[in-house]
């Protein structure tokens, strides 16, 4: 086993934990919700509205 000082055993451990992370991330990709205000002539004032994002 190599010798590893602190620093190098958290960049090590980051890293490896990282390239196991990573393509899982990718492929769950959710969609993203985006909250816009806009005004609504009917009401007479502003109103939220959701769009989705993918």
């Amino acid at each position: 086993m190599p010798h590893l000082t602190r620093r190098g055993f958290m960049a090590a451990t980051l890293a490896t934990g990282a390239s196991r992370a990573v393509p899982i991330a990718i492929k769950a990709r959710k969609p993203r919700v985006l909250l816009e205000l806009v005004y609504d002539k009917a009401l007479g004032m502003m109103r939220a509205v959701e769009r989705i994002v993918r």
